[in-house]
């Protein structure tokens, strides 16, 4: 559930030199994989396009006791449907109805900035929940 919640989330990508680049991030889970959305030319795109392996690091916000790894492999990178699916994320986070372009960030950016929605298969999950005995791992 703490993909849903929503989370503060970072996503860790592979830099051409072997570093890691780590960027706050939107998130939410299809059933299968985890969503997030880039924009295209961002570091994070180009990562992802050229190295798929990537770490997700989640946080509830009300408990941060409560974490989540996800490890796994980017599956899928599409512009078609992310658009749609920022605004989700938008609306999901703010807690309202919002629009990403005009509500979050100027609406003239809509024009430039190219929203890329990218999947996320799982492939190793840690969950800790420090409110638990035993971490709830």
């Amino acid at each position: 559930d703490l993909v849903e919640c929503p989370p503060v989330a970072a996503l860790t990508t592979v830099m051409p030199d072997g570093s890691p680049q780590t960027s706050v991030v939107w998130c939410d889970f299809d059933g299968e994989c985890v969503r997030v959305s880039t924009m295209g030319g961002f570091a994070k795109d180009w990562n992802m396009r050229r190295d798929p392996r990537v770490t997700l690091l989640c946080y509830d916000p009300g408990q941060p006791l409560r974490s989540l790894e996800v490890r796994g492999t980017v599956v899928e990178m599409t512009e078609e449907g992310a658009a749609r699916h920022l605004d989700e994320l938008t609306s999901k986070y703010a807690g309202r109805p919002m629009r990403y372009f005009g509500d979050v960030i100027p609406g003239h950016y809509a024009e430039t900035e190219i929203p890329v929605l990218c999947r996320i298969r799982p492939a190793h999950v840690v969950a800790l929940d420090a409110t638990k005995p035993g971490g709830g791992r």
